[in-house]
């Protein structure tokens, strides 16, 4: 016999298939089980599509199945509102199951414990928190998304076993090994968007596309570039119409966004700061106006040290290669103004780390400190 462990296991392997093409969404996986049997399953799998329950009880009637009586194994609350897609608590109800297992809470005010609430008047069992953290960990993206309005943004490099992101004379390629670069485009194929600076695309010319995974989400490229320096003929631009690519900038003049616009780029223009810079809190509160919930910030170090010096890292995904660059003058992964003493650091809390061929992942949630180790900083606002 399968424990509920079991099948909600084999729920969030179905949610995971809609990541990236879900957001802002969250991923949502639903098995439907009776007397041992699996009867239905489904996910979301895409923005706007109907969600995994319906998915699932669609999968019972094409299999010519009545549903009453059984368990769904969901990985989300059940939604209590209408949408895009009418209320799933409903059509749980409809459909005359007896138990509904839930893994994780859904913070969206909409439902926020009211899906669970209707199962329960409507005299179903209802069962919470299993495997809760597998589930929680699947849609960190979307819980934070939807409880701060704001994406959450994941810086990510490799760097050497001395901590360099490049040699001396600027080469950065390949870092890690072909374990590591996979892993990444995984990632990227279930992110919103990318982001990296104007110096990223002048240094390297990145396509910023996922490769390699079949099916892949592509998500959408952004480059900070406050004087509008990203050449023309760059892959970014030369692709725009293939891929979405955003050029945030700080120029107002039209005649040097509208070559951008022409070759299928979107341009966001911001005023600039005092010292000459895009407004960083200002663009990750414009892409989660656009309903950006996920962004991987992939360098380069002027770029990543500005966002940790304004506190707007959420999470780390560091790639630690077996190689020693050398150089004084070789780069690391973040400049910035950086801290002036130790105990103002940031560090990473629930951190986790994973080997991929030579290579090890170290990657967490980001911890600011305010100089007081035990007194947490505010996010910039």
């Amino acid at each position: 016999m399968f424990s509920d462990a079991d099948y909600m296991a084999r729920a969030l392997e179905l949610a995971a298939r809609g990541g990236g093409w879900v957001a802002p969404n969250p991923q949502v996986g639903c098995v439907i089980v009776r007397d041992g049997q699996v009867l239905g399953e489904g996910w979301h799998t895409c923005y706007g599509a109907p969600h995994a329950e319906r998915e699932a009880l669609v999968a019972c009637e094409r299999a010519g199945i009545d549903p009453a009586g059984a368990t769904a194994y969901v990985t989300l609350e059940p939604c209590a509102h209408t949408g895009k897609q009418p209320p799933c608590c409903d059509a749980l109800i409809e459909a005359g199951v007896a138990r509904v297992v839930v893994g994780s809470a859904d913070p969206n005010p909409l439902v926020a414990g009211k899906g669970i609430a209707r199962l329960r008047h409507a005299d179903i069992r209802v069962d919470e928190g299993v495997m809760r953290a597998e589930c929680d960990a699947l849609n960190r993206a979307f819980f934070h998304f939807i409880t701060t309005g704001r994406p959450l943004v994941v810086a990510k490099y490799a760097m050497t076993l001395d901590g360099k992101v490049a040699t001396r004379t600027g080469a950065s390629r390949w870092i890690t090994g072909a374990d590591a670069r996979g892993r990444v485009h995984e990632d990227r194929a279930r992110a919103a968007a990318i982001l990296v600076g104007v110096g990223t695309v002048l240094a390297d010319d990145p396509a910023l596309t996922v490769r390699g995974v079949e099916g892949a989400h592509q998500p959408m490229r952004i480059v900070c570039d406050t004087h509008m320096r990203t050449p023309l003929t760059s892959q970014l631009v030369r692709t725009a119409h293939e891929h979405p690519t955003l050029i945030v900038g700080g120029a107002s003049d039209t005649t040097r966004l509208a070559p951008y616009e022409q070759a299928g780029c979107e341009v966001l223009a911001l005023p600039v700061t005092p010292d000459d810079h895009v407004p960083l809190p200002q663009l990750v509160d414009a892409l989660g106006k656009r309903g950006i919930s996920s962004v991987i910030v992939e360098g380069g170090p002027v770029l990543l040290g500005a966002l940790f010096d304004a506190h707007l890292i959420d999470r780390v995904q560091a790639y630690l290669a077996p190689k020693l660059f050398g150089g004084a003058s070789a780069p690391g992964p973040l400049a910035g103004r950086g801290v002036a003493e130790p105990s103002a650091c940031a560090s990473l809390v629930n951190a986790q780390t994973t080997a991929l061929g030579d290579d090890i992942l170290i990657e967490g949630d980001v911890r600011y400190t305010s100089g007081n180790e035990d007194e947490p900083c505010s996010p910039v606002s």
